[in-house]
């Protein structure tokens, strides 16, 4: 069976961090690259760590139904998953792994209640994820105090899912998700 392995928290978290570090682990994982219209960062690569899309080319693959799931996280700024990843991964004999936020996460799982497994990586603090996001010098002011606000409402929707991984300690969040994700894709 093609698994789906959905990690989903709000930005901040170490989700990414987590999912890379499965990457590593795993050879029969593969990681589900979503498409956004969001400005491409400078340390970013086209298809490899999104595909960026204008966000008129963002608009016509939705008319032609071309992802599983995608919202407008920001005024214009979309962010989805299109159909042809997960079929390229599947493809290739190899489960999906993705790293989204909680509301495409809760779309996955809705679209593929029997053969994935989400997990909601979760901060110790809504301090503890503002540090984090200072840390990473990316975000204007503005973009901060959104993604706090995001965040918050995020939390609220834990209950959505499969499991619950509180990323207290990075190393202890890293080892509890191996576990989890052995589990899972062993599991038939």
């Amino acid at each position: 069976m093609n698994k789906l392995l959905i990690f989903s928290a709000p930005s901040g978290s170490g989700k990414t961090t987590i999912v890379n570090h499965l990457l590593k682990t795993f050879d029969n994982l593969n990681f589900s690259i979503s498409a956004t219209s969001r400005e491409q960062r400078s340390d970013e690569v086209d298809g490899v760590n999104y595909y960026f899309l204008t966000p008129g080319e963002f608009k016509q693959k939705i008319e032609e139904n071309a992802f599983v799931e995608w919202e407008e996280v920001y005024p214009n700024q979309y962010y989805g998953t299109l159909k042809s990843e997960l079929e390229r991964i599947w493809a290739q004999n190899q489960h999906v792994i993705f790293d989204v936020d909680v509301e495409g996460g809760i779309k996955i799982k809705r679209i593929y209640p029997d053969q994935s497994l989400a997990v909601f990586v979760k901060p110790p603090s809504v301090e503890a994820l503002e540090e984090r996001l200072l840390s990473r010098e990316t975000e204007s002011e503005e973009a901060l105090k959104r993604r706090l606000a995001k965040a918050e409402k995020e939390l609220k929707y834990q209950d959505h899912f499969d499991l619950l991984l509180i990323n207290d300690d990075l190393q202890q969040a890293k080892q509890e998700a191996v576990e989890i994700a052995e589990k899972f894709l062993n599991d038939d």
